[in-house]
């Protein structure tokens, strides 16, 4: 199993990078990694709720499908302990789009002869990741007034497997 590397690496946000090349078959990424994200939509979506709690960045970032996933579960799981599935709906918000490339380097003795450098370092896919902008909502989480503290309590367990600054809003749902 390959070992995933620092979110610090990739964590500023920068353009979608395509390589140019007067050669095709050298011009574009060839294989976009399988999203590992399963549900977008958990509980009730049926349900007529009447609050809304957000979980919002505070900053730009760019957060990996991996722990989006990991996030989603735990509060899933959260929401579904202390309150059943007709009494809440947890949405997903973001795609992620932005595919992670990595130049993997050789090391040890006799590495400079196998491995080409920085002389072709566009790097293969190794994971995908959503961008967001400060203000933007990852998860929403649609409730009555009596499940406001165990949605906002979700929200906090989901908060630290998420890189980044995160604040979480409570607002009437319309």
């Amino acid at each position: 199993m390959a070992i995933l590397r620092k979110s610090k690496c990739y964590r500023r946000l920068k353009r979608a990078y395509t390589r140019k090349s007067k050669y095709k078959k050298k011009g574009f990424i060839k294989v976009i990694p399988p999203i590992k994200i399963i549900r977008w939509d958990m509980g009730n979506p049926a349900g007529k709720f009447t609050h809304r709690v957000d979980l919002v960045s505070k900053d730009d970032a760019q957060i990996r499908q991996n722990s989006i996933e990991s996030g989603r579960l735990a509060g899933n799981r959260r929401l579904e302990g202390k309150l059943t599935k007709p009494f809440y709906f947890l949405k997903l918000r973001v795609y992620p789009h932005q595919i992670l490339r990595e130049n993997k380097m050789l090391t040890g003795a006799g590495a400079d002869r196998m491995q080409t450098g920085m002389s072709h370092a566009f790097g293969r896919p190794t994971g995908i990741a959503a961008q967001m902008r400060k203000g933007q909502v990852l998860f929403t989480v649609f409730v009555n007034k009596e499940g406001i503290p165990i949605a906002k309590e979700a929200l906090e367990v989901m908060r630290p497997r998420l890189s980044g600054h995160w604040k979480i809003e409570i607002g009437e749902n319309k």
